[in-house]
C-alpha cells in the first residue's frame, strides 16, 4: 500500500490487525506508527490498552501474548514494537498472523532493511494486514517532497532555498522535516521561504555553497569559484569535501546529459535532467562554456580530486588544496 493511502485509512478509522512497516527511510515508518499511536485510542484508553515494546528487550511470545489480550473499556488494544528488526525468527508470529485478534492492532517497526518476503509471516501479513516498504527517496525527489511538505503546512519555498536544504542536510527526511518544523515556528502562514530565511535561521550561507560554486564553475568565473572554496576551506566541518565533490560531479553529469537534450523546451530539459525548471538557465549558461569534451575533462578532474581526497595519488595535500587544483583544472579545461 502507498503511504498516503495508509495514513488516510488510519484517519478514517479503517484499521488493519497487523502493520509490518519495513525499509530504509525512517520518516514514513515513524509517521505511520505515530499516526496509529495518536489516532486509535484516546488518552484515558491508552493507560490500559497501549503497549510499547522494543525488539532488543522483548520476544515473540511476549508480543503474541500482548496481542491476544482483550482490551479494557476500549474497542482496541494497540501493540507497537519498535526496533522490530532486532527480533529473532519473526516467522514465529506466522500462526498469530493467520488468525489475528480483531480487537488488537499490532505494529512492527522494522527499520533499515526488510524481512524475507518468502517467509510465512510476511505472506500472512500481506493477506490480512498492511505490509509497507519505506524506501529512501532519490535526491531529485527530495526537493518536490520538501515543496509538498511545506504546502501542506501552509508555506512555500523558492527553488534555490530547496537546493540549499538538500545540499546541506542530505536526503534523510526525518532530519529535513525536523529542520523545517523548527524553521516555520517563527514564520507567518503563507510565507515563501527564501535563501535569506534559510541563512538567517539554519545557518546555511546563501553565497558560499555548492550551488553557487557550480554556477561559478559553469560560468568559468575563477574569482568567484576560488572565493567560495576559500570559504569552504575555512569551514571544512560545514563543507566536508566528501559532500562537496558529489554535488559538483552531479552538476557535470547533468551537463553531459544536457548536451544531448539542449534543443528541447525548458520544461522538457528540466524533466530529463531531473531538476526544477528554475535551474535550466544555469545549464544553458554553462553549455556555452563546456562542450562534451570539456565536460568529460571536468569529470576526469573530479575523479582525480576524489582520489586525492582519499590519499590516492598524492600525499600531504589538504582538502582545500585538492579543491583549488580541481577548480583550476575544470575552469581551464
Amino acid at each position: 500500500m502507498e503511504f498516503e493511502q495508509i495514513i488516510r485509512d488510519i484517519k478514517n478509522k479503517a484499521f488493519k490487525p497487523i502493520y509490518l512497516l519495513t525499509g530504509d527511510e525512517e520518516y514514513f515508518i515513524d509517521k505511520i506508527s505515530d499516526s496509529i499511536e495518536d489516532s486509535v485510542l484516546d488518552e484515558a484508553e491508552k493507560e490500559f490498552n497501549m503497549t510499547i515494546l522494543y525488539g532488543l528487550e522483548t520476544d515473540l511470545l511476549t508480543i503474541e501474548s500482548e496481542a491476544k489480550r482483550f482490551p479494557m473499556m476500549s474497542e482496541y488494544n494497540v501493540i507497537i514494537v519498535k526496533e522490530a528488526q532486532s527480533l529473532k525468527k519473526l516467522d514465529g508470529l506466522s500462526n498469530y498472523a493467520v488468525q489475528p485478534s480483531p480487537s488488537t492492532i499490532l505494529v512492527l517497526n522494522y527499520k533499515h532493511g526488510k524481512p524475507d518476503g518468502r517467509s510465512a509471516f510476511v505472506k500472512e501479513v500481506k493477506k490480512s494486514g498492511v505490509y509497507f516498504e519505506s524506501k529512501k527517496l532519490y535526491e531529485n525527489k527530495v526537493g518536490p517532497w520538501i515543496d509538498s511538505y511545506l504546502k501542506r503546512k501552509g508555506y512555500f519555498i523558492e527553488p534555490k532555498a530547496t537546493f540549499l536544504l538538500v545540499d546541506f542536510l542530505g536526503t534523510e527526511l526525518s532530519k529535513i522535516s525536523n529542520e523545517l518544523d523548527k524553521l516555520i515556528i517563527n514564520l507567518t502562514k503563507g510565507t515563501t521561504i527564501s535563501p535569506n530565511i534559510i541563512e538567517e535561521n539554519i545557518g546555511i550561507s546563501k553565497d558560499f555553497n555548492v550551488f553557487e560554486l557550480n554556477k561559478a564553475l559553469g560560468a568559468k568565473d575563477v574569482v568567484k569559484a576560488n572565493r567560495i572554496i576559500n570559504h569552504m576551506g575555512k569551514n571544512e566541518k560545514a563543507h566536508p569535501i566528501q559532500m562537496v565533490l558529489p554535488s559538483i560531479y552531479r552538476f557535470f553529469s547533468q551537463m553531459l546529459l544536457y548536451q544531448t537534450v539542449r534543443n528541447g523546451s525548458s520544461r522538457d530539459v528540466a524533466s530529463k535532467l531531473g531538476v526544477n525548471p528554475f535551474f535550466v538557465n544555469d545549464f544553458i549558461s554553462a553549455g556555452r562554456n563546456y562542450n562534451t569534451k570539456k565536460v568529460a575533462r571536468a569529470i576526469a578532474a573530479l575523479r582525480k580530486a576524489d582520489n586525492l581526497s582519499k590519499g590516492i595519488g598524492a600525499t600531504g595535500m589538504s582538502n582545500h588544496e585538492v579543491l583549488q587544483e580541481m577548480v583550476f583544472e575544470i575552469i581551464h579545461s
